[in-house]
């Protein structure tokens, strides 16, 4: 037989061979785990879109174990709304009841609450992203870190040497190791290895106003980054930006003020995975009439969905976003005004194959957790006109995901019957 005619012979077979071998490569991505494709998540093989919520008291009420039915109806409420990504905190810093008492001394009843969290996530099927530390003082934070450092002897001047002291450092990166080595006393799964964990949050809304340039943050997210991903190859990272634009662009920012971080420079440090923005127009325009702030709004929306998809070409999650209802005169239409013109965006840029993957509204809180309202907290079960529209817009959002989902099967099965008729 010549080498023409045994290579047309073969060549069936080097086909079947390597198709095989691709959809083996795509069952092994099917594992749960969300992923980043250029500008897009996927899940299961395909581009994913959801909405979600920010619960970040999930982990503190459910270290009582008498409390915990709030948590397993914040994840029942929510996917009854199509909501299916929470984020929540996986840090307490300091004080009695804390998760992290002092430098690698922990709660193990805060951490079996935090255990407790991911396994109703995972029962739910909700995707959570944990937040590893909090920029303010709120539950510890960056200042919790430097006074530990000052009492074994540093004499630090400034909570934003969280950023560059050695010896802090060295605690949060002690934090870090220690949480995702930890394995879930319920379900036994290391959190490293746990699918129901979409991506890991280096800090909640990082600033540095000591130094402005951006430099001090950008070098801090490099290396917490990368150290991040040695121990974790599984996972996604995203920062926790609020989204503010570096000094050379900071007249995109509220009141044009910079504030240490560059949301184009720091998403693109090649460990980040997806970029994040909030948005609250009430904190951040205060002395500003409602047309004033929405259209502030609607262009901090659409410059950074339009900077994530040509410059990043990484996903974009609007990662917290409200209006308070605390003060007399607050108006529910503002704050709808709000959440539409989010949801909307989200939703077009979605329809359109686009980089905005989803919207985290702050924040979600169930019956009988007066305490914790803040102004900008939703009930779902509490009908409302916001409550109406947050199912309706995440429904629409769950479909285009299912849409996408359905053609990938469709796909596959159309490959599989290519195969079979060899």
């Amino acid at each position: 037989m010549s080498n023409l005619y045994l290579v047309l012979f073969l060549f069936p077979f080097f086909l079947l061979i390597q198709q095989q071998w691709c959809l083996q490569l795509l069952a092994n991505v099917d594992d749960g785990f969300v992923r980043v494709n250029g500008a897009h998540f996927t899940l299961s093989g395909a581009p994913f879109y959801a909405n979600g919520f920010n619960a970040y008291w999930l982990m503190d009420v459910a270290s009582n174990p008498s409390q915990r039915s709030k948590v397993i109806s914040a994840f029942q409420e929510a996917v009854n709304s199509s909501l299916v990504i929470g984020r929540t905190w996986a840090f307490s810093d300091g004080g009695s009841n804390a998760l992290q008492y002092s430098p690698g001394v922990y709660n193990e009843n805060m951490f079996q609450g935090l255990d407790f969290v991911i396994s109703e996530g995972r029962r739910f099927g909700v995707k959570l992203i944990l937040s590893l530390v909090n920029n303010f003082n709120d539950y510890g934070g960056k200042s919790q870190y430097v006074q530990w450092a000052n009492e074994r002897g540093q004499q630090l001047q400034n909570e934003d040497s969280f950023f560059t002291d050695p010896m802090v450092k060295g605690f949060y990166k002690n934090h870090i190791k220690t949480i995702l080595m930890r394995r879930n006393t319920i379900t036994g799964v290391m959190y490293k290895d746990d699918p129901t964990i979409m991506s890991w949050e280096l800090i909640n809304e990082p600033r540095c106003p000591s130094d402005i340039s951006g430099a001090t943050i950008q070098n801090w997210i490099s290396e917490m980054a990368c150290y991040l991903k040695s121990i974790d190859g599984n996972h996604l990272l995203e920062v926790g930006l609020e989204g503010f634009y570096g000094a050379s662009s900071s007249q995109k920012n509220p009141n044009n003020a910079p504030h240490g971080t560059d949301f184009i420079a720091n998403n693109q440090i090649p460990e980040v995975d997806f970029a994040t923005m909030h948005s609250y127009p009430d904190q951040w325009l205060p002395n500003r009439d409602n047309d004033v702030q929405l259209h502030f709004m609607q262009r901090w929306i659409y410059d950074h969905i339009k900077d994530a998809q040509e410059v990043l070409q990484k996903p974009i999650v609007f990662s917290e976003f409200g209006i308070s209802l605390k003060q007399p005169g607050d108006n529910i239409h503002q704050k709808d005004q709000l959440f539409n013109m989010i949801y909307s965006s989200i939703y077009r840029s979605a329809r359109a194959y686009g980089a905005a993957a989803g919207g985290l509204f702050w924040q979600q809180l169930v019956q009988g957790m007066d305490s914790y309202k803040d102004g900008y907290e939703v009930i779902l079960t509490e009908p409302s006109s916001t409550v109406s529209l947050i199912s309706q817009q995440s429904k629409r959002l769950r479909l285009t995901w299912m849409r996408y989902l359905t053609k990938k099967n469709d796909k596959a099965k159309q490959t599989n019957r290519n195969i079979s008729s060899f």
